[in-house]
């Protein structure tokens, strides 16, 4: 049974989230703030987190900010009744997995979390580990597991797939969006900032000089290649 953190600051939303969630067959964990939700990831672990972002004294913002820092790379998906762009975009640069709007079906909730989940869990089930040498970085993306000078590499979950879709493509170009319409399957896009930004952190893991890129190009006005 997945385990699934919910945070909010409005008890009748923490409510009517974790009665649907439990009904779909989740385990329900609520926490009221942000500093409840790390005093909870820092002893328990958690398969998915549906973070609120408008919450008092620490934000969602800065409770993901704060997981990513600390190594935490359970996915998160943000609640917020914004609906800005530039929203979407800090939440996915923060390292979230999926970004919902206020009002939101709960059914859609459910089946989000579930698509997430399917595919963490694939890769948990493998006790097998195949890594792939990309630049500096050893890669096993069955059981999302990355080293580096055989230590172990944080990246978070969408880093690993942004990385594994430009190598299941390599030696091809691949543009801004269509990396945003196969790894975040949005509607209604965030900015090709987004994957500026995830480029940046990837060739700083895998580069041996992120200023000079020998293994993920920049091929300008058309998008980025993996060599």
């Amino acid at each position: 049974m997945s385990r699934i953190l919910i945070v909010d600051d409005e008890p009748s939303m923490r409510m009517g989230i974790a009665d649907n969630l439990t009904f779909e067959g989740f385990d329900i964990m609520e926490a009221e703030n942000g500093e409840k939700a790390l005093e909870a990831l820092h002893q328990q672990k958690f398969d998915l987190v549906v973070l609120d972002v408008m919450m008092p004294k620490l934000s969602g913002f800065d409770v993901c900010k704060r997981m990513r820092q600390e190594n935490i790379n359970t996915p998160v998906i943000f609640l917020t009744a914004k609906g800005e762009e530039i929203d979407r975009v800090l939440g996915l640069e923060l390292g979230a997995d999926d970004y919902m709007t206020k009002p939101f079906s709960v059914r859609e909730l459910a089946a989000r979390i579930k698509a997430i989940l399917r595919r963490t869990s694939d890769s948990s089930h493998s006790n097998s580990q195949k890594f792939i040498a990309i630049g500096d970085l050893e890669v096993d993306f069955d059981n999302y597991v990355a080293k580096r000078n055989n230590n172990e590499e944080k990246l978070s979950h969408r880093e690993f797939e942004v990385l594994h879709y430009l190598y299941q493509k390599k030696q091809k170009i691949v543009s801004r969006d269509d990396l945003l319409k196969n790894i975040w399957k949005y509607d209604e896009f965030p900015t090709t900032r987004t994957i500026d930004n995830f480029i940046l952190r990837l060739r700083q893991k895998v580069e041996k000089n992120p200023n000079d890129p020998h293994i993920i190009l920049t091929v300008h006005g058309m998008g980025y290649k993996l060599i």
